[in-house]
């Protein structure tokens, strides 16, 4: 299963960073860090006047697609989303089946005023130390990756540092990690991460489960107004989207126009 091989990967490169970089070292950088974590929730919580809160993706490759963006310019598409109003900007920082780069969350928090999500397979405390460090607001926790006793525990770290986590489910089991946890945001992702099979219902069906007052994120195949004006009328606040984006020639323009009311 490519999520076993990402998740093994991702902890041998854990193991190699931490001997360059202790995590006490990482922690007393903090001091010096110029890069606070903003507060996320009002970003992601639709209203009237803003339904479709967009958390658009800077998305080089992907397991199942490959390469996606030939021209890539992390910096040059994070001021395209920002300029499209963006509510926030999703960094890929997986280095070998997502070909991202933890740099990027710093080359764009330099420049570009959107909150960043750091968007990795977090399965350690030092990734979310980590990504404070270089710059971001607020990281993704996938409860199929962890454990109801992990989330939670990095739940409550995130939440230490003055963050705040957009928690992945699937699936019931993984809402039921997520509800035991803790979490404000709630993303559904509409891919399985095994297969890469599709269920576009999977908000709708899950939603009625989801307690009230939680923000909800849809995740996976938002290519078309018409799939976001629908699930945001089952209950989504905003939606994350990245591969659609890559593939236009005009991104903030195509992003103007997901987000016309």
């Amino acid at each position: 299963m490519i999520l076993d091989e990402i998740i093994l990967k991702t902890k041998d490169d854990l193991e190699k960073r931490k001997k360059e970089f202790t995590m006490d070292w990482l922690g007393r950088s903090l001091a010096f860090n110029p890069y606070a974590p903003r507060d996320i929730k009002p970003y992601l919580t639709a209203t009237k006047e803003d339904p479709y809160r967009i958390i658009a993706e800077v998305k080089k490759a992907s397991p199942s697609k490959g390469i996606i963006k030939e021209d890539f310019d992390p910096l040059l598409i994070a001021k395209e989303y920002e300029n499209g109003g963006a509510s926030a900007i999703s960094v890929l920082t997986e280095p070998h089946y997502f070909k991202g780069n933890i740099e990027y969350l710093t080359q764009i928090r330099r420049y570009v005023a959107t909150p960043l999500l750091r968007k990795d397979f977090i399965v350690d405390e030092y990734q979310i130390l980590e990504a404070v460090v270089y710059g971001a607001d607020f990281v993704l926790l996938i409860a199929k990756a962890l454990s109801k006793k992990e989330l939670k525990a990095l739940l409550e770290y995130t939440w230490r540092l003055g963050m705040e986590a957009l928690v992945e489910i699937h699936d019931k089991e993984d809402l039921t990690k997520a509800i035991f946890a803790g979490a404000n945001i709630i993303g559904v992702n509409h891919r399985n991460l095994d297969t890469f099979e599709m269920d576009m219902d999977l908000t709708e069906k899950l939603m009625p489960l989801i307690p009230n007052g939680k923000i909800i994120v849809a995740e996976s195949g938002l290519n078309n107004k018409a799939v976001i004006e629908h699930l945001s009328k089952v209950g989504a606040d905003a939606f994350l989207i990245g591969e659609h984006f890559m593939r236009e020639e005009n991104i903030s323009e195509s992003l103007k126009e997901i987000k016309k009311v």
